[in-house]
């Protein structure tokens, strides 16, 4: 290596720590209203939350499988938590954040057992429809999150309050706009939060800020020290093991399912790819960690993942940053970060809407299949009146049913007879339980001859339901007096049909070469003469 080549990379490396540093910063920033806003919504104390981005951020960005992805308090995790902190207040006071913490754990445990088991990998089974619809619908729930940011004590911003808010807003959006465009360099969230907030308190403008949101939720403030390990407090039962399980099941899969979706959609932008199994156990991780210092857990975050990509946060260190900064604002800074105004963040997040949202959904209604757009329609409504995870489900299957449909119809039978008089079926398409009808209607058993081969070159027969009518339509021959020979199985057809001899009678002649096939017609022919 030379000198030069050896200068450029510690050159490229300060750029990259530069840009971690800077974006991890403007995650901070915005980290702080959106923990305070999901602790507020699962009924729980802002600080809780805080300390539940922390800590997730932090373990995440060192141990998870995708640098540059930021983990903290969420909204999907929060609307099921809310239910099981009632439900636990309702079994004694101060007990619902107790199951809360002992949830998490458990939680925890379960996302943990996910990547070690490898489950990570069934994200791949995610169609790109679905992945649309996820980000679309994604998109319009950050949206109207933000839209709760122009109400003060429940009412809606009238007058020159809305008109300073929505002025605030449009110059952080302008900001991050026009900056870029002059040197690419500058973190242009960041400056613009620190532009705003500018304008805010030295000029002495009257707008909402992080204090004021925080007082609007009755709390107190963001100032606390280090979080401190304890153990819930709660009876180790079955009872209790019974009524927490079903809330860490559904945790466990929201948070991972957001986190792998998270993580393929940033690995789509910035052309990398990431590690889902080494996630699931990072995510766990943290949700354990949370459970024991009395975080509120969460998972990826897609909104804070995407401006720190789009600040130029590609590496853990961006992630680290986020998190060390979120704990230097609740230990030391927290009457400064009380002062920025909510506006700044609140462009900021709009900005997020606009570079999430896939508006080249709108340029391919025409051009992709219908059952793809109305995948895409089904998931983003879903993900909008919902959550997540029902949202993905439901676009899993539905497009699932969709593709076993669509090959159900093409499977095909050429039919011929040769110089021999022995037919040949020459099937095309895949033989599976969604195309066994089709297949089973091509067969004229009783005007065949007495050999008939089945080819498969061009199909193959992939479960147990084809494997029942292979044996079926065996069997018929077999009634009519009349041999059945397949040709061209595949090894994994052959390996299927020997494992089903075993609770199924396969009634066929496996004969490599056809003229074994000919040579039985022959003895066939001279015996009846």
């Amino acid at each position: 290596m030379t000198f030069r080549e050896a200068f450029s990379i510690i050159d490229k490396n300060r750029v990259s720590a530069k840009s971690d540093i800077f974006s991890g910063l403007t995650v901070a920033l915005a980290l702080v209203p959106e923990a305070v806003a999901f602790a507020f919504v699962a009924g729980i104390s802002p600080i809780i939350g805080l300390y539940g981005a922390f800590m997730m951020g932090l373990i995440t960005a060192v141990f998870g499988g995708r640098p540059g992805m930021i983990s903290g308090a969420t909204g999907a995790l929060a609307v099921v938590m809310v239910s099981l902190v009632a439900e636990g207040e309702a079994m004694g006071e101060g007990q619902g954040l107790q199951f809360l913490f002992a949830t998490l754990i458990l939680t925890g445990i379960i996302q943990m057992s996910a990547g070690v088991f490898k489950l990570g990998k069934f994200i791949r089974m995610v169609p790109h429809p679905v992945m649309m619809g996820f980000v679309n619908g994604l998109a319009i729930v950050i949206f109207m999150s933000q839209l709760g940011m122009f109400k003060s004590g429940g009412e809606w911003l009238t007058g020159s309050s809305l008109l300073i808010m929505l002025g605030l807003v449009l110059l952080t959006m302008a900001i991050m706009v026009v900056l870029p465009r002059i040197n690419k360099g500058i973190p242009a969230a960041l400056v613009a939060i620190l532009v705003v907030s500018a304008i805010v308190i030295f000029g002495g403008v009257e707008t909402a800020t992080v204090k004021s949101f925080i007082q609007d939720g009755g709390g107190d403030g963001i100032k606390a020290g280090l979080p401190t390990f304890n153990v819930p407090l709660i009876s180790l039962n079955w009872e209790t093991l019974q009524f927490i399980f079903p809330y860490a099941l559904i945790l466990a899969a929201i948070g991972l399912i957001e986190s792998l979706m998270t993580l393929n959609l940033l690995d789509e932008l910035t052309e990398t790819r990431g590690n889902g199994n080494r996630e699931c156990i990072a995510q766990g991780l943290a949700n354990l960690t949370n459970g024991f210092f009395g975080g509120m857990g969460g998972c990826a975050m897609i909104g804070q993942s995407i401006i720190n990509v789009k600040s130029g946060g590609r590496g853990r260190l961006s992630g680290v940053v986020a998190a060390v900064a979120l704990l230097a604002f609740i230990l030391f800074g927290s009457e400064y970060i009380e002062m920025v105004p909510i506006a700044a963040l609140v462009g900021v997040m709009f900005m997020v809407v606009i570079g999430t949202f896939a508006w080249s959904t709108f340029k391919i209604v025409n051009k992709v299949p219908k059952s793809d757009v109305i995948v895409i329609v089904l998931v983003t409504g879903l993900t909008v009146l919902f959550d997540l995870a029902i949202a993905v489900f439901a676009g899993v299957i539905v497009s699932a049913l969709v593709f076993a449909w669509e090959n159900a119809l093409r499977i095909r039978a050429r039919k011929s007879i040769d110089e021999h008089g022995i037919k040949h079926y020459e099937i095309y398409g895949p033989l599976f339980f969604g195309s066994v009808s089709l297949f089973n209607s091509k067969f004229e058993v009783k005007e065949d001859p007495n050999e008939v081969i089945i080819d498969f070159k061009e199909s193959r027969i992939m479960d147990q339901s084809a494997i029942e009518a292979i044996n079926k339509l065996a069997e018929k021959y077999q009634k009519e007096g009349k041999n059945l020979h397949l040709r061209h199985l595949s090894q994994d057809c052959i390996r299927m049909i020997k494992k089903a001899e075993s609770i199924c009678d396969v009634n066929v002649v496996e004969d490599p070469d056809y003229f074994v096939a000919i040579d039985n017609f022959n003895k066939y022919k001279a015996a009846e003469g």
